[in-house]
């Protein structure tokens, strides 16, 4: 019950705390609407669970003793970021309430913008693997890891959803689209911003699980 309460708790913290998939979750919602931004939630959920399966697999290993594959997934992870930066900080085209049909991503899009956010964000790998290789016992059952990874996945579908609902609401949506290159500049700055920050991320914390799997091989 203590390690259920304790993943839960440090779940909800880093969902909550401000990064790259509360950017484009915004920005989507407020540019596209609320179908776009749900879906785009759920892309997120689904991305986190690439984190969850490489972990519980025993990857997560692997990345943290090999500090070039680490580093080609941050700096993938940093150029997606900053590419979608670019893209919101130079656009130009204007967007009305009810929306332009043919610039509204299609649902695959969408979903694909929250996956690979998500997916390719390093912070989330560092989240993922941390509570993993910290809370979690080595002697846990697959299916038990399996679980928490599911509540990670529902815990942001949860949270990104109603920050979707939010930023699309009609009256909110018109006052942020009056705004428009405005706030298109901002996001695209904070984009390009946690880009560049995930080249500089801390390295995956030891401890836990990993050295407990360390600690096994040498017995």
């Amino acid at each position: 019950m203590h390690e259920l309460l304790a993943v839960a708790t440090i779940t909800i913290l880093a969902v909550i705390s401000p990064g790259p998939d509360f950017a484009m979750i915004t920005r989507n919602g407020y540019s596209f609407g609320r179908k776009t931004g749900l879906i785009s939630a759920l892309g997120i959920a689904a991305g986190v669970q690439v984190h969850v399966v490489y972990t519980v697999l025993g990857v997560a290993i692997l990345i943290t003793q090999s500090p070039t594959l680490f580093w080609m997934m941050k700096v993938v992870g940093a150029a997606y970021l900053m590419y979608l930066g670019y893209q919101s900080f130079s656009n130009r085209a204007a967007l009305d309430t009810d929306g332009d049909a043919g610039s509204v991503p299609s649902a695959w899009q969408a979903f694909g913008m929250g996956f690979l956010t998500n997916a390719l964000n390093p912070k989330t790998m560092l989240f993922v693997v941390a509570t993993f290789t910290q809370l979690v016992q080595l002697d846990a059952s697959f299916w038990l890891n399996f679980a928490y990874g599911f509540w990670m996945s529902f815990a942001h579908w949860v949270w990104f959803s109603i920050v979707a609902l939010v930023f699309s609401n009609k009256r909110l949506r018109a006052g942020m689209l009056a705004r428009q290159r405005l706030l298109d500049k901002v996001i695209g700055v904070a984009l390009l911003g946690l880009g560049a920050s995930l080249l500089f991320a801390n390295s995956v914390p030891r401890g836990g699980l990993l050295d407990r799997c360390r600690g096994e091989k040498t017995v």
